[in-house]
């Protein structure tokens, strides 16, 4: 799997990853959710380059001009419900794409909170077969989440290519994903990759819950 940091160059994507984990900013969650869309839509754009173009021509009212334009057919793929504001950056961009959602949820198995699983419980997807799958969650931890989010929507159809996309992912769910994807078929891209995870399994130094930062505690 290759793995694309945005931390490593010089974009306003720095920008919008320092606001979302400044504590003095996270109170916003309207300017949370947005900074996150603003990623996926910045994320987007820079997947783009990576589809496969043709030249089309289009009739103008003087005549026809020629563009390059992407062939493939593009799923956006998300995990409810953190996922949201980064897939809506997503289709921002990919406006024609489809799109598909799995309900998956950590749950910890001890009083502790050290032990932790994932639960897959709803899945909406369209036939993901031979599709350019663009998996798109913005934190990840243990990678389990996301491995369980693709093997679910692997029920729905085999993609042609898959393209991941986190805000911050930790090492230890890099290499999960290595581990998972070996061959370079597959691309992460990264907001930021921070070095580790807390007992409870969130990234540090991180943001924190952000399925709460965006839509406020759950139960």
């Amino acid at each position: 799997m290759k793995v694309i940091n945005f931390a490593e160059t010089n974009s306003v994507i720095n920008q919008y990853v320092a606001e979302i984990r400044d504590v003095n900013v996270q109170g916003d969650r309207m300017r949370f959710r947005r900074n996150i869309e603003r990623i996926g839509e910045l994320m987007a754009y820079e997947m783009s380059k990576e589809l496969t173009y043709s030249v089309k021509k289009v009739q103008t009212p003087l005549g026809v001009a020629e563009v390059s334009t992407p062939d493939d057919d593009v799923v956006i793929a998300t995990v409810f419900r953190a996922g949201l504001p980064l897939h809506q950056g997503f289709l921002n961009v990919f406006d024609h794409a489809g799109n598909a959602f799995v309900s998956a949820y950590r749950y910890y198995k001890d009083e502790a909170h050290h032990d932790v699983d994932v639960h897959i419980e709803y899945i909406a997807t369209p036939d993901l077969s031979q599709k350019t799958v663009m998996l798109v969650d913005p934190m990840l931890a243990t990678g389990e989440s996301m491995e369980l989010a693709f093997k679910a929507f692997l029920t729905k159809g085999k993609p042609g290519r898959l393209l991941i996309a986190c805000v911050i992912a930790s090492r230890r769910g890099v290499e999960h994903l290595k581990e998972l994807f070996p061959d370079d078929d597959v691309t992460l891209w990264c907001g930021a990759i921070d070095p580790e995870l807390d007992e409870h399994k969130y990234i540090v130094p991180g943001l924190g819950d952000a399925g709460d930062l965006a839509y406020g505690d759950k139960l």
